[in-house]
């Protein structure tokens, strides 16, 4: 019975469509054409499917204004975007390949394109000038074979370099490439090296270079040139990767991500410095190159020697340790615009990940770039969560240490802050290195040739403190710590009793008092009544008081006595208490 009753009602289901067909075919004019758009009016976008009129998509620089999709953009264009008006002079314009394999059809496609695009192949390289500031400049267009590398590509390229070596300029170049030219061969692979050769060249030279990564950068491109830059910028969501997606898919036999080789993903990875929108690159580009002039000790720095002193009456360890722990113990974020200027965060170890344990970037202090490497606390469980409570993994201390480098290259004092209670113990950090990671920073740092000086703001807790820690001048701000083990960690290890954390904090010799007394520490920074969080501008300002002090000195140092001057502060600690 009721298989009966449900036949009738699909019958009667289907009877009511087809008579509602019946009556929109009658109802329908029979010449009804969908009216087609011109292209020269409106534009739709492949990712939104909205309409989008041309005037306006142009106006916004080809990004689409509803969900911002970078469009991919000509060469000319993007020289209009970030060259000075008339400033863009092109150079090795009139290279062009002779086709050294013979491949069959290979020259006929590429005066077409020559015909089609006006450009000899899928680079443009040139002189000009953004805001005032000299550079060489290079842009692929991928309309010319998606400006895949091949011979006059890479001679291109390693031209720009030679040239940029030869004036001692600063570089940038814009990626947007399928990889290798097949049509060459071997030769288009042999680009790769000889593009990465000239890039280290004009690095060894102490010369900026960076990358702007836009859609798609791939293959032979990402796997040379751009990914060397000093600093690499990405479009938000373009196609940045080695291997294609496809290949990887029929190779591993898996569905990837679709967040998969975006430029988020490659920032999460590691990889890249920070993902800028196209309207804000040139504004970014001229700050960054500002940012990358040799530092001089100027008359802006106004030096003072009178930054407000420590209190007379010092508090126990366990009592400061109660102190650093305050939900409102102010983190390097809070900090950060309060001592500097033009605060720019760079991501990423270029291995694996970027740690948000620790802050890296470059930035103005009293007019001269330095670079900022702090370890990172949060305020609440959700900022301590993204940061790991402090605790950073190995690539947390390998993108401080290539900051560090970078740093070294481009003779910028190096300013740490420490605020950790360890380095991260876990499996995946013992995975990736973690004892491997910060033996390197002691390696690197003891002879880098740089200024740096290292602030304790809280907790100083063991290898993951002096990782970052290892400097021509050390302070302590009041109420922080400096220690060999947590003080909890000790209790456990000594007294199998973590609860007798106060007794160890009392006894290990962690205060700032003490630290001093060793010669570990050479300042101790003031903080208000009741612990930092009562004042974050008094405790900023004496800060700012000590890093004046302190970089008049250094900064006037022949950076060969420098490194030895802080070969032989380590080389001492402890020979005093040694009974020979």
């Amino acid at each position: 019975m009721l298989e009966s009753l449900f036949d009738k009602v699909k019958e009667r289901a289907a009877a009511s469509i087809e008579s509602v067909e019946a009556a929109v075919k009658t109802a329908a004019p029979k010449n009804l054409v969908k009216p087609e758009i011109p292209n020269d009016l409106m534009w739709q976008c492949p990712r939104c499917r909205k309409g989008v009129f041309i005037e306006k998509l142009e106006a916004n620089k080809k990004v689409c204004p509803e969900c911002s999709y970078h469009s991919r953009i000509t060469a000319a264009e993007r020289i209009a975007q970030i060259a000075d008006k008339e400033s863009f002079e092109e150079i090795n314009a009139n290279l062009s390949s002779k086709n050294p394999l013979g491949f069959p059809g290979y020259t006929e496609k590429v005066n077409g394109l020559t015909a089609k695009t006006h450009l000899n192949d899928g680079v443009v390289t040139g002189r000009c000038s953004i805001r005032g500031i000299p550079v060489i400049l290079g842009v692929m267009d991928s309309r010319f074979m998606m400006a895949s590398m091949g011979t006059v590509a890479g001679e291109k390229i390693t031209r720009a370099f030679e040239e940029a070596t030869k004036e001692k300029l600063p570089i940038i170049f814009f990626t947007a490439s399928g990889g290798a030219r097949m049509q060459e061969g071997i030769l288009s692979l042999m680009q790769m090296a000889k593009t990465s050769a000239a890039v280290k060249r004009h690095s060894d030279a102490g010369l900026l270079y960076m990358t702007v990564l836009t859609d798609p950068t791939t293959g032979g491109v990402t796997a040379s040139f751009a990914s060397l830059g000093d600093i690499i910028i990405a479009e938000p969501k373009v196609l940045v990767g080695f291997a294609g997606r496809t290949v990887i898919e029929d190779t591993i036999k898996q569905r990837l991500p679709e967040d998969f080789q975006s430029a988020e993903f490659m920032l999460a990875h590691g990889f890249v410095d920070m993902i800028v929108p196209r309207v804000q690159i040139r504004r970014t580009l001229a700050h960054l190159l500002l940012l990358h002039k040799k530092p001089k000790v100027s008359d802006q720095f106004n030096f003072v020697d009178d930054y407000a002193p420590a209190a007379q009456n010092p508090l126990p360890a366990y009592d400061r340790l109660l102190l650093i722990r305050h939900k409102d113990r102010p983190t390097i974020r809070d900090y950060l615009p309060k001592i500097f200027d033009d605060v720019f965060e760079l991501a990423g170890d270029r291995l694996f990940a970027d740690d948000k344990a620790i802050f890296g970037g470059i930035a103005y202090f009293k007019g001269v770039p330095v670079t900022v490497i702090s370890h990172v606390k949060g305020r609440n469980f959700n900022e301590n969560k993204e940061s790991n409570f402090g605790m950073p993994h190995p690539e947390g201390y390998r993108k401080a240490l290539r900051l560090a480098k970078q740093a070294e290259k481009f003779g910028r004092p190096v300013i740490f802050f420490i605020d950790t209670s360890g380095a991260y113990c876990g499996i995946g950090a013992e995975e990736r290195g973690q004892g491997e990671a910060i033996a390197k920073n002691l390696y690197e740092l003891i002879s880098l040739k740089t200024p740096i000086v290292s602030i304790v703001m809280g907790e100083g807790g063991s290898g993951g403190a002096l990782a970052i820690g290892v400097c021509d001048s050390l302070a302590m701000l009041e109420n922080s710590l400096y220690s060999v083990i947590s003080p909890r960690g000790a209790a456990s290890i000594l007294w199998k009793d973590g609860g007798k954390e106060k007794q160890a904090a009392n006894i290990l010799k962690i205060t700032a008092e003490d630290l001093v007394s060793f010669g570990i520490a050479d300042k101790i920074i003031s903080e208000p009544l009741g612990g930092a969080h009562n004042s974050v501008g008094a405790v900023s300002g004496n800060i700012s008081e000590y890093l004046k002090e302190t970089l008049k000195n250094i900064l006037q140092k022949d950076i060969a006595i420098l490194t030895e001057m802080r070969y032989n502060k380590f080389r001492n600690y402890g020979t005093e208490y040694i009974n020979q």
